[in-house]
């Protein structure tokens, strides 16, 4: 009985110490493993540097919160740290107003989705950097997926009938535009991967090349 309550009045204060307004002195970013910069405390109650977990959302799917690396419960809010607010540095002023964006994105209901209508352009180059990303998962496929239906239903509700579809049907001419897009940015960025690690291999051999003679000059 004393173990259970000992256990209990442990967790109470981790909990406790989880929701405190600033983060914890003897803790560091599960991230970066550094200091806290921009410190924002999540809806779990877990810490990210700022930047640190807004780029972490950026390899996850753009109309969806971003997992907590820590207990992988949805991060719908983000809350910094309350003296960031009097501070006048850039870097820590566009970091703050990148994570408000980022809590508009999740406020759910209509505030919610007019956010992302707004910000539909931010989405769509997320998800064709994340498209054209070879290691990227495929939640992007369902997102174009979900995109084209949603221009098929705009194209039917207009009086425009311009596109020759036969007997495929408006629906099925976007999803299979669809996914005929993904599959080429996914190519694209296949090449660009191989182009990229040609570059670097063609560096470190000019590097090793050059630091040889540098040797044998001596």
């Amino acid at each position: 009985m004393e173990t259970e309550v000992k256990g209990r009045n442990v967790e109470e204060s981790r909990g406790n110490k989880r929701f405190t307004e600033t983060p914890p002195d003897d803790d560091c970013c599960p991230i970066c493993f550094g200091s806290f910069t921009v410190p924002c405390r999540s809806n779990c109650g877990h810490w990210y540097c700022g930047s640190c977990i807004l780029q972490f959302w950026n390899y996850s799917a753009a109309s969806m919160p971003c997992k907590c690396p820590m207990c992988a419960c949805k991060i719908v809010n983000l809350m910094p740290e309350a003296s960031l607010q009097q501070q006048q540095d850039q870097e820590v002023t566009q970091v703050l107003k990148s994570v408000q964006t980022y809590n508009l994105f999740f406020v759910g209901g209509a505030l919610g989705y007019i956010q992302k209508l707004r910000q539909l352009p931010f989405f769509m180059k997320k998800i064709f950097q994340g498209l054209m990303d070879p290691d990227a998962n495929d939640t992007y496929i369902a997102e174009m997926r979900l995109f084209a239906m949603l221009l098929s239903i705009i194209y039917r509700a207009t009086p425009f009938d311009f596109l020759p579809t036969g007997d495929v049907g408006i629906g099925r001419v976007f999803d299979f535009s669809a996914i005929t897009l993904v599959l080429i940015l996914r190519l694209v960025g296949i090449y660009r991967r191989r182009r990229l690690m040609q570059r670097v291999r063609q560096k470190a051999t000019l590097g090793f090349v050059q630091k040889r003679n540098v040797v044998s000059d001596f």
